[in-house]
């Protein structure tokens, strides 16, 4: 072992840049972790012996400047600030990210003007080529005058190259105060009597930050500061910018950027999936396999289930006792639950499928690749995230439009999210295109339902662009916002993250539809199976009026009769006048009413009605799609009755839960009425020129 005393070196660096790994290569497994004194921060120091010379190494946590924001990144300034203590490092070791080297810089420059021993290590070299990213160490190293290694921590490239360089003296020279205007040097010259300090960053620091805890110290801070009248926030902002400034200079002379020459993954899957037009083709291209799969990997399980719940009917038929409670599980609670039931593998499918997208690193793309678009319809790129969110659920998506600054591009967002087609509309979209599109229809390749269901989420886009448009035009701008993201590396999905993901949501939908589910189903079977006088009477009145029918078509009859004159027939009748011009009756009415409280409601509702009204157990579907119109002969759910339902539910707030997120988050009536009200039009116009129409 050397006699010679130990070399001490400190690490410091951005977070997230590779530090930590560095730390482990140079001092491999002899290392310590304890705390440093009073506060409960990691204190990291290793050992190394290299070319006979013991090397003491001591890992400082990770900061983003020298304005801390945390105790820990306190902890670092301090520190680099108390050159009298006898610990105090004899170099240090800055460490920054090829792959980010004017944000990792900025801290270079506030440290070397701090007057100590650097050595500049940069890291992640071997990741900057393949990104086409080309750096002259050479010009940086003049630049900021400090020694340059270019390493890679994790392939311990560059390693004894760097353990070269730190067993090398390191000349520190003084350097003008480039952070600073004239003014602002004369005043911080004054401000250095107080301060007791002979370095000006370090008068600076201790004028613009509250590092001292000497109270006398303090009060004679705070009476310069009142008497010569000095912003501290304009002070730190323009040595910021200039800083910056400072930084851009060299990286002109050391940096050289050419995508054309990048062979990395990332790089390469993004020169198609964020161009202009091809990225928006993949996109579409991408939401087409997403809904191809809802339909191809959810048709077994759904017809598994289909086929549990109609068995699990006629077994509790047969099972339980004649009465009303047998009656209310068999007619009202099963159908009601089997019906939303049936859709939980599409939905558990759609979540799973935007969960890879979101931690494969292709979400954030589609974010930025339609930031510009957004910008254009009164909205900020932030949109996108509560948007996109919207195809799950209205209800997180409006409550994360809180991210958005500007408060005209937050009211749009929440105002317009509700048109995208969410989770909810699912069983209702599926259930009327299977009605009117048979199950073995493909165009070309393409299952024809699938691209059914693709087509009912673009007219939710497209819908929610002209709406943003026209309250753009009619909403005063405050500011422009800006769009800040950083694109994460392509990753193989976390299969754990993204199981839990699905579940937690699958679970959501369950437990909240189950709910409204078993409370509607108890209320409409109740008002379905009461009624007044003309109920009461339905079969006095089907013996004396249609005796020349057999005994199974009487049955059939007096089913029909009863429910049209119950008590739920009656409210149905009651709004009839007002939906007949959409091709509805009064059973769709009755569906349309309940599902008020959520969309997925429509499609208990109407198992529900129909296994009341029929002696037969059947599914849903078969049932819908037996539905004659008795005025007219036809089915009642034709195409032109099965689009117009596609068309309301596409517009329509069906949802007292989303009009109460909006009433809380944008805190006002007005507002919230304006978006049931425009919503509600929407839906109305539009199901009633679409039934016009193809009538």
């Amino acid at each position: 072992m050397s006699s010679q005393p130990s070399i001490r070196i400190a690490l410091v660096g951005n977070p997230n840049i590779g530090k930590t790994t560095l730390f482990n290569k140079l001092c491999g497994l002899n290392q310590r972790t304890g705390n440093y004194p009073g506060v409960t921060v990691d204190k990291k120091k290793g050992a190394a012996n290299y070319k006979g010379q013991s090397l003491e190494i001591i890992d400082l946590p990770g900061i983003n400047s020298l304005y801390p924001k945390s105790k820990d990144e306190e902890l670092v300034v301090k520190y680099l600030l108390d050159t009298k203590n006898e610990e105090y490092p004899d170099k240090f070791v800055v460490v920054v990210s090829a792959l980010n080297l004017k944000r990792n810089l900025y801290l270079l420059d506030q440290v070397k003007d701090l007057n100590i021993p650097i050595v500049l290590a940069v890291n992640m070299i071997d990741l900057a080529e393949k990104r086409g990213i080309f750096i002259d160490f050479e010009a940086l190293s003049n630049h900021f005058n400090v020694p340059v290694l270019p390493i890679s921590a994790k392939k311990s490239t560059g390693i004894d190259q760097l353990k070269d360089q730190l067993l090398e003296s390191v000349e520190v020279t003084e350097r003008a105060a480039h952070y600073l205007e004239e003014a602002e040097k004369d005043m911080l010259s004054r401000f250095r009597d107080i301060a007791f300090d002979k370095n000006d960053y370090k008068v600076f620091l201790r004028l613009t930050q509250n590092l001292d805890e000497n109270p006398q110290v303090q009060q004679a801070k705070d009476t310069f500061i009142r008497k010569e009248e000095v912003n501290l926030r304009k002070l730190r902002k323009n040595a910021a910018i200039l800083r910056y400034r400072f930084v851009n200079e060299g990286l002109k002379k050391a940096l050289t950027i050419d995508k054309s020459k990048a062979v990395d993954l990332t790089t390469r899957a993004d020169r198609l999936l964020m161009h202009p037009i091809w990225g928006q083709v993949t996109f579409l291209l991408v939401l087409l396999a997403v809904f191809q799969a809802i339909f191809w990997l959810a048709s077994f399980p759904m017809d598994w289930i289909d086929i549990g719940f109609g068995s699990l009917a006629e077994w509790s038929a047969t099972a339980l006792p004649e009465g009303y409670l047998s009656q209310l599980i068999t007619e009202g609670l099963i159908p009601g639950i089997g019906g939303v039931v049936i859709f939980i593998p599409q939905i558990a499918i759609l979540f799973f499928l935007f969960s890879l997208l979101e931690e494969s690193g292709y979400m954030s793309r589609i974010i930025f690749l339609n930031d510009r678009v957004m910008q254009k319809f009164g909205m900020s790129g932030k949109s996108i995230v509560p948007m996109i969110s919207g195809m799950a659920c209205a209800i997180p998506a409006i409550m994360a439009a809180r991210t958005i600054e500007n408060s005209r591009e937050r009211l749009i967002t929440i105002l317009v999210t509700p048109l995208l087609t969410c989770s909810a509309r699912i069983p209702v979209y599926v259930l009327v295109i299977a009605l009117v599109i048979p199950d073995d229809t493909y165009i070309w390749i393409f299952n024809a339902q699938g691209l059914a269901l693709m087509a009912m989420y673009l007219l939710g886009v497209l819908m929610t662009f002209i709406v943003a448009l026209v309250l753009k035009r009619i909403l005063k701008p405050v500011y422009k916002s800006y769009l800040l993201l950083e694109l994460p590396e392509y990753l193989i999905p976390d299969m754990k993250n993204v199981l839990v993901r699905v579940w937690n949501n699958v679970k959501s939908f369950i437990w909240n539809a189950g709910k409204i589910i078993v409370a509607t189903a108890i209320i409409l079977f109740v008002l379905a199976t009461n009624g007044g006088e003309e109920f009461q009477q339905a079969e006095v009145y089907v013996q004396e009026n249609h005796a020349t029918l057999s005994t199974e078509e009487q049955a059939v009859f007096l089913s029909s009769y009863q429910i049209e004159k119950s008590y739920l027939g009656q409210i149905g009748k009651t709004i009839e006048p007002a939906i007949e011009p959409l091709g509805y009756d009064w059973k769709i009415g009755i569906s349309l009413v309940t599902s008020l409280a959520a969309r997925e409601v429509f499609v208990g509702t109407m198992s529900i009605i129909y296994a009341i009204d029929s002696e037969e157990t059947m599914t849903i579907r078969d049932r819908l799609k037996k539905e004659v119109n008795p005025s007219t002969g036809m089915p009642v759910f034709g195409l032109a009755t099965s689009v117009s339902l596609l068309i309301f539910y596409a517009f329509a707030l069906q949802c007292m839960s989303t009009v109460a997120v909006t009433y809380k988050e944008t805190k006002s009536f007005k507002w919230t009425a304006i978006q049931f009200g425009y919503m509600t039009a929407l839906a109305y116009f539009g199901a009633l020129i679409a039934y016009q129409i193809l009538s």
